[in-house]
Formats: structure tokens, sequence, C-alpha cells
């Protein structure tokens, strides 16, 4: 690739290099060029001709994509509820639907009053993060099993200033925390650990993933905890193929409601339990 100068012949060979690796090769070349000249979309249209300088990190980039890595991990950069936010291996890479259990909490959610949100496997912090600016009298205190994630959504919560208003704790599930709870948000791992996964899951760490044998035992033991401290809202993702399971378990427990919700794709994705 050392014969290769401008951003469009760029465009062009990262294309086809990564054209058994990515879905969208020209989407992702694009991406890859952007946050290797820290430059943005506009930019990038309008200075084709503009010769690309030291690109040897571009490279190295390349290659870790055609091995499948994600390209999150490689760019350290996600996009999530119209904002970019840090990313790195150890936290699980947000996705889209993810941005469907910030909306279905912010339902059922008053702004104006001073609530105790907690967020089991924050993870890289985004749902904390975007919780913590839509409801501005929020405690939020974010728990999560892994330093490693920890460390990324602390990052995360210090870009978007918000230390005084989202507290971490190390921990599993809700141990660390003692206090009455308004407001239990998770997107908590529900993969079966036998279930076969896509190659670029690889890369993510197991934690955020693997829910147990079967998939739902995480679900299932922050449900008796959400019972058993009678905390009002409840509003966690789940497996596609986990709503029945889910409305089993809960026979006998008493709840006020528990609505389900679906993805875009028209998946079971998610629930809200009002006890």
């Amino acid at each position: 690739m050392s014969d290769i100068r401008s951003v469009a012949q760029w465009l062009t060979a990262i294309t086809a290099e990564l054209h058994e690796a990515a879905e969208r090769p020209r989407r992702e070349a694009e991406l890859l060029l952007m946050a290797h000249l820290e430059r943005d979309q506009v930019w990038l249209i309008t200075h084709q001709e503009t010769p690309v300088e030291n690109p040897r990190r571009l490279i190295e980039w390349i290659r870790r994509r055609k091995a499948h890595e994600p390209l999150e991990y490689i760019t350290n950069r996600v996009s999530f509820y119209s904002q970019i936010f840090h990313i790195a291996p150890g936290a699980l890479i947000p996705r889209p639907e993810t941005e469907l259990l910030i909306d279905r909490v912010l339902e059922c959610s008053d702004p104006e009053r001073t609530v105790t949100i907690v967020e089991v496997g924050v993870g890289s912090g985004i749902i904390s993060i975007v919780l913590a600016q839509h409801l501005p009298h929020a405690r939020i205190i974010a728990v999560d099993i892994s330093e490693d994630a920890l460390a990324v959504a602390r990052k995360n919560i210090a870009d978007f200033g918000l230390e005084d208003r989202i507290e971490l704790r190390h921990g599993s599930l809700l141990e660390p925390v003692t206090e009455p709870i308004d407001i239990l948000v998770s997107n908590p791992p529900y993969i079966a650990d036998d279930a076969p996964l896509e190659q670029n899951l690889d890369y993510e760490p197991d934690l955020a993933l693997y829910g147990g044998p079967v998939g739902d035992e995480i679900i299932r033991r922050l449900l008796d905890a959400a019972v058993a401290r009678k905390i009002p809202v409840t509003a966690f993702e789940m497996g596609y193929d986990q709503k029945a399971k889910v409305k089993a378990y809960l026979e006998g427990s008493g709840y006020r409601s528990l609505e389900f919700y679906k993805d875009l794709a028209e998946f079971d994705r998610g629930f809200v339990l009002k006890l």
C-alpha cells in the first residue's frame, strides 16, 4: 500500500481489503479514515485528493479489521444515542437496540423527580450517562463486576462531566448497593454458554455476553432481587426467545404490570416490570 496517496485512493483500497470481513466495506473504510485523520464525513467528501500522511497506523487498523476485530475497538469510538463514546476491549460494544431500553426507562420517569437509579452491568457507561443527561435530578449508581469495564465507564463519565451524578461501584449484581432503589436498569448477559456466536464477538468480554447454561440465569437472579427489595420499576434487555420464560418466572410475584417491547427487527428485546 506504499504507493497509495490520496483520500480517494485509500477509500478504494480499504474497501477492497475489507470486502470479506465487513458487511459494509465502503462505510467501514470511511470510518477508519475519519478516525485516522480525525476528520468528519464532510471533510472526507470535500478532500478526496488530499494526501494521507503517516499511514502506518491505518495499515495496522486494516490488518486488525481483516482479522474480524470490531471496528469500534480499533478506533476506540462508538456512536450511541447520537453521541460518540469511548470504547475499548473489556466493555461490551453498545448496540442500537439498547437505545430502546433507555427510551422505556425515560417513558416511566419524571425528569423533575429525585430518584435513585441503579444500573447493573454498566459496561461502557452509556446507559447511565444518557439517563443522567435526561433526568437531571436522578442519582445514579452503576455496578460492574469487571474492573476493565469500570475503567471504560469512568473515562466516558469524566468525558461528559458527570462524575458528580454517576457513582461507580465494583461488585456482583446488586451486592454493592444497600440503598433503596427506585429504578433498576440492566442490559445483562443473556446468551447461553454454548450458543454459537459471530466471529467478531470473540473479541468482546465473555462476562458481558454469557448468562449461564440456559442464558437467563442472571436475569432471574436480578428479578429475584427486584421482587425481594420491592423495587418499583425494573427495566431489562433480554434475548429474543426469553419472553415466555420471563413471564412464567414472574407468575405469582404480585407485580402491577409487565410490559414487553420489540426491537426494530420486530424481535422481543426487553421488558419493564412495575411492582
